[in-house]
C-alpha cells in the first residue's frame, strides 16, 4: 500500500493545510482528560525515549491532517530511523473510526483520532488478541462557520443542536435575519469529528431531514461563503482562519458567548493580509463549550507496534512536539 497525501478537504485552510490525516476527540465540560503517565525524557525531539527504527504505517482522522504536515516531517527529519508512513483506506473515506478499523484488522501500526476509542472498538481488538490505548496529545474544539453577512453575536449549544436536529430552520429564531437555514455536515459515518458532533452536541440525536451532506470541509466552506443562510461545523483551526466564511462565538446561556477566534475579530475585508487565530485560552480552561482532546491510538500488543504508538505519542508530548503541535494550529496539552 502507498501513502498518500490527504490534503483535499483542507486546502482552504491555511493554517492547517497538510499532506496526511489524522483524529480524535473527546466532550470536555470544563476538565480535561489527563496525559499518558508515561513521562518523555526531556524537551527535545531526540531526548524521547525507545523509539524504534523502521517503517511504520499510520493513518485515520483528517483533523491530525496538520500535525502530519508539521510535526511528523519534523520528527522524521531528526530521527530519520523512524519512518510513519501515512496509509488510504482501501475504499471508503479517511477518518478517526475507518483508521481504528484499519489499525484492527492490522493494516495500520498505528492510528490518529479526533474522538476515544469505543467499547465496540475495544472489544473487536480483544477478540483479535490484543487491547487498544490512546494517547491523547493535544487540545482542539468544534468552530461554528456562518456566511460573514449573516448578523448574529452567536449560538448557544442547544440552539445548535435544534439547527442540526431540524427543529430550527430559520435564522430568525434564534434571533437573526428571516432566512431560511440550511445546515451542512460531513456524512456520520465519514470521520471522527462528526461522529463527536452527533454524539456530544446532538446528543445521539439523529441529523434532520434539512442537513445537506457534503464530502469534505473544502466544498462546505465553499457553499457557506455562496449560502446567506448556510453553517458549517468542523475542528477549530480548519475554520478560524480563513477568509470566506465567519467563526461564530458559542454558550452554554445565551449571552455567555465565547469566541473561538482571539478577539478582535479580523474583518473578512482584511484578509489573507491579517487572519484570525485560536483564543488558546479559552480552549485550554473549556470555557469554550465545545473543546475536545485528539489521540493517538496505540496497538497494544507487546511489540514493536505498540512501542511505535508509544513513541510515537510521547514524542508529541516532548516540549518541541506541543511546540510543533501549537504551530499547527491546535493547543497543546503541556
Amino acid at each position: 500500500m502507498s501513502a498518500k497525501n490527504d490534503t483535499l478537504p483542507l486546502l482552504l485552510a491555511l493554517a492547517v493545510t497538510g499532506t496526511v490525516v489524522g483524529g480524535g476527540a473527546w466532550w470536555l465540560s470544563g476538565q480535561f482528560s489527563s496525559p499518558p503517565s508515561a513521562p518523555t525524557a526531556g524537551s527535545g525531539l531526540q531526548s524521547a525515549a525507545n523509539v524504534p527504527a523502521g517503517r511504520f504505517r499510520y493513518g485515520g482522522s483528517t483533523t491530525f491532517a496538520p500535525i502530519r504536515d508539521i510535526a511528523d516531517r519534523e520528527i522524521m527529519r531528526q530521527l530519520p530511523q523512524f519512518q510513519l508512513i501515512y496509509v488510504d483506506p482501501i475504499s471508503g473515506t479517511p477518518g478517526s473510526g475507518k483508521g481504528i478499523e484499519m489499525l484492527i484488522d492490522n493494516q495500520l501500526n498505528l492510528s490518529q483520532s479526533s474522538r476515544p476509542l469505543k467499547d465496540s472498538e475495544r472489544k473487536s481488538a480483544e477478540a483479535k488478541g490484543f487491547k487498544l490505548g490512546e494517547i491523547p496529545v493535544a487540545i482542539d474544539g468544534i468552530a461554528v462557520a456562518v456566511n460573514p453577512a449573516l448578523n448574529l453575536p452567536g449560538l448557544t449549544v442547544a440552539q445548535l443542536k435544534d439547527i442540526y436536529t431540524g427543529k430550527i430552520q430559520n435564522w430568525r429564531e434564534v434571533g437573526g435575519p428571516d432566512l431560511p437555514l440550511t445546515p451542512y455536515s460531513r456524512d456520520p459515518k465519514d470521520g471522527g469529528t462528526v461522529e463527536f458532533f452527533q454524539d456530544q452536541v446532538l446528543e445521539k440525536e439523529k441529523f434532520g431531514a434539512n442537513v445537506v451532506y457534503v464530502h469534505s470541509t473544502t466544498p462546505a466552506l465553499r457553499k457557506v461563503s455562496q449560502d446567506p443562510g448556510g453553517i458549517y461545523y468542523a475542528s477549530a483551526p480548519e475554520l478560524v482562519p480563513q477568509c470566506s466564511v465567519k467563526p461564530l462565538p458559542l454558550g452554554r446561556k445565551p449571552g455567555e458567548w465565547v469566541a473561538p477566534y482571539q478577539e478582535p475579530y479580523v474583518l473578512p475585508a482584511q484578509c489573507p493580509q491579517q487572519r484570525n487565530s485560536l483564543n488558546k485560552a479559552a480552549f485550554q480552561e473549556a470555557t469554550y463549550p465545545i473543546t475536545r482532546n485528539i489521540f493517538v491510538i496505540v496497538k497494544e500488543d507487546g511489540g514493536e507496534q505498540e512501542q511505535a504508538g508509544r513513541a510515537y505519542g510521547n514524542l508529541l508530548l516532548t516540549q518541541e512536539g506541543q511546540r510543533l503541535i501549537e504551530q499547527a494550529g491546535f493547543v497543546p496539552l503541556r
